[in-house]
């Protein structure tokens, strides 16, 4: 039986505040490093309008992987199918920085969620401007998408990252090496560390992915994307977005997701809820672990799986 939503999220945040290992922070980009590992947010938009909160759901961290949803939508929305030419749709099975498979593959990343495919849509989305124009691009599309221009990029964090991105700097000119990075290195890779940077709490966040938890609609009744395209995305976070995790989040889960090293997770249940969590500390996969364990909770006491036939138990 489906649980009561705002007293299984007060539980899910209690049973977090009490969680003893909490996973590691990313201390590869130093400004990630300083996030204490003790917070914990939850927010959960629902397809009737409401949005539940918990913990710390209103604190912003840096969204960095989850961003590359955003990106691929647009990237989409500019070149259509034309992107999978460059960008394959299968799980890597490998680290999210990676470089192993480039050079077997002819330097076709094997989906836009890993770095490498994520520098791609980057380069898609740079579209012969300066990476200002198009991050821009981005924040303006995730304020509308969440209905708050407040949202922005930790300028802090992309530095840190930028200072530190040699794995990033890497992918990008092996696969410039095989003409699959169009534009100069420098510049795709300013548009892919601000975008990594940018800022939000589980509210905006949760919010910002409503039009895919609605078939492509945004909640003001304007189209964002095709409802076959909104399928193709929540298809790839189920099989991609959580990189070589991605199968054990899938079978402990059971709901389209994106992590990003952040901390935060983007969850969506099609047709019910669009759903975000954070927890710092990040487990051997690089996802967060309490968040994971979160929304494992979260989406078998609702009921909450793509694999479920609807009322059934998950």
């Amino acid at each position: 039986m489906r649980r009561d939503l705002p007293a299984l999220i007060a539980e899910i945040v209690a049973l977090a505040a009490a969680a003893e290992d909490r996973g590691t922070v990313a201390t590869y980009i130093p400004e990630l490093a300083k996030v204490d590992p003790a917070r914990f947010g939850i927010a959960v938009a629902t397809a009737d309008g409401r949005v539940l909160v918990g913990g710390d759901a209103d604190t912003g961290f840096s969204i960095q992987s989850i961003s590359k949803v955003f990106a691929l939508t647009l990237a989409l929305g500019k070149v259509g199918d034309q992107l999978w030419e460059r960008v394959g749709r299968e799980p890597s099975g490998n680290a999210f920085n990676s470089i192993v498979q480039l050079e077997q593959e002819q330097g076709i990343p094997r989906n836009p969620f890993i770095n490498a495919g994520a520098i791609v849509v980057s380069d898609v989305n740079l579209g012969g401007h300066q990476p200002r124009v198009a991050i821009g691009e981005i924040v303006r599309f995730i304020r509308y998408l969440s209905g708050d221009d407040g949202i922005a990029i930790n300028e802090d964090v992309a530095a840190s990252e930028s200072a530190t991105g040699f794995r990033n700097l890497a992918l990008a000119n092996y696969m410039r090496a095989f003409g699959n990075v169009r534009h100069p290195v420098d510049l795709v890779l300013g548009l892919y560390v601000h975008q990594c940077a940018i800022e939000m709490s589980c509210r905006q966040l949760a919010l910002a992915g409503r039009y895919l938890m609605l078939g492509g609609r945004h909640p003001d009744g304007g189209r964002v994307i095709s409802p076959g395209r909104a399928r193709r995305i929540n298809a790839l976070m189920l099989t991609c977005g959580h990189y070589d995790a991605s199968g054990d989040f899938a079978f402990r889960v059971g709901i389209p997701g994106k992590s990003g090293v952040g901390g935060g997770i983007l969850a969506i249940v099609p047709g019910c809820a669009s759903i975000a969590v954070w927890s710092p500390g990040l487990n051997a996969n690089g996802n967060s672990q309490i968040g994971t364990q979160a929304l494992e909770r979260l989406a078998i006491d609702m009921g909450w799986s793509v694999f479920s036939a609807p009322g059934s138990d998950a």
